[in-house]
């Protein structure tokens, strides 16, 4: 009875095509729309360039040795070999210094009269950037002067070198192997969003026993086998087909667009296991909670699914860090986030806690998505069918 009933959903789901559709069609499209809008974010969002400025070269300026090392220092690409120059720089008259500001062929020009000073034509990144070195300039060579001026035996050599020669002792390194990835977050999504979308399958299960819903839900309930046995059956049928539809997604995100997920191949899978039985309960749980039609149904759970979808960073990377630190709780109930956490822990840190502890809130949404549809379901009586 088990095997018959198994196979029977089993060809009843796959010869849904608008269902086959949007499980397995619908997330690969998407991937491919992702991959070509995505592919060299990580290469092309921050490209830097030099920031033309221009100095102007009175006699002010002539006596400034440790500036003139500093502005050289950051502009020379020989001073720096294997780093880019922060500034193009041009030594020039006040006048030519103010034309080429007004023609917008220089950002901003620094003029020595009775001090330090900076023009600019407008405000934006570019002239705070000229702005912090200057300031930063200024405090380094207040501290030194300060130095010399208490101990007169340090050189004035010592004070140019300290202020263009600078180590910095700060190192930015990775927490675990992978290299940062901007990009890969929107997978994760699309993965998780495709694992809720087999909750179209468990909803469809749901259906098929509720004799108000279908023929076939009369048929059941009249037939002397206990209905949420079959039920069981069908829920596993349909849990087998949506995990099916993960790892094709899975395999095509890896092997064609060549996506990078890391290596911990097992735990991915677990991932994916996990995360497809919290999307067919889910869609179960709405099934048989929700008193209304099909139509009804369907457009919440998509609805729901898009929602969740969005909170964990889908349509905007930015969003899942203002939901965690914002509204936390919201995190934790939330299916897709926690699905989308599990790859990244993995794919990002060299321990399993936070994985492990994702995957124990997903086992629980499973274990009360289930339970309330059991519930829901046993109740169900009809006068007649």
């Amino acid at each position: 009875m088990f095997s018959h009933n198994f196979r029977y959903r089993m060809k009843c789901i796959l010869r849904d095509k608008q269902t086959v559709f949007w499980t397995l069609l619908f997330p690969i499209i998407l991937s491919i729309l992702f991959n070509l809008t995505l592919k060299n974010i990580s290469n092309t969002s921050e490209t830097f360039s030099k920031i033309k400025i221009a100095v102007v070269n009175n006699e002010e300026f002539n006596k400034e040795a440790a500036f003139k090392e500093a502005i050289t220092s950051v502009s020379d690409p020989n001073k720096n070999p294997g780093k880019s120059s922060l500034f193009d720089l041009k030594y020039t008259s006040r006048e030519e210094a103010e034309k080429l500001l007004q023609d917008n062929k220089i950002e901003g020009y620094i003029y020595f009269d009775n001090g330090l000073k900076l023009y600019v034509k407008k405000s934006g990144m570019k002239q705070t950037i000229i702005k912090s070195f200057l300031d930063d300039y200024k405090q380094s060579s207040s501290t030194i002067y300060t130095i010399i001026s208490t101990n007169p035996s340090i050189s004035h050599d010592i004070l140019v070198s300290s202020i263009s020669g600078r180590t910095d002792f700060l190192k930015e390194v990775s927490p675990s192997k992978a290299a940062p990835d901007t990009s890969v977050n929107y997978f994760y999504t699309l993965i998780a969003m495709a694992c809720l979308y087999g909750g179209f399958l468990g909803l469809n299960e749901v259906i098929a026993v509720q004799a108000d819903l279908s023929p076939q839900g009369a048929r059941i309930n009249a037939a002397p086998t206990h209905k949420l046995k079959v039920f069981g059956v069908s829920v596993l049928a349909a849990a087998t087909v949506s995990l099916f539809n993960i790892f094709i997604l899975l395999a095509f995100l890896t092997f064609v667009l060549k996506i990078n997920f890391g290596t911990q191949i097992g735990y991915m899978l677990l991932t994916c296991f996990v995360g497809t039985l919290t999307g067919v309960t889910f869609g179960t749980c709405i099934g048989s909670v929700i008193k209304a039609g099909e139509g009804v149904k369907v457009g919440l759970l998509i609805g729901l699914s898009m929602l969740m979808s969005f909170l964990s960073g889908m349509m905007y990377d930015k969003m899942k860090y203002i939901v965690n630190t914002k509204v936390p709780f919201l995190g934790y109930i939330n299916p897709a986030n926690l699905i989308t956490d599990c790859f990244y822990s993995l794919y990002y840190y060299n321990t399993h806690t936070q994985f492990f502890k994702n995957i124990i809130l997903l086992c629980g949404l499973t274990a009360i998505f289930s339970i309330t549809t059991y519930l829901a379901l046993r109740r169900q009586k009809y006068a007649s069918l």
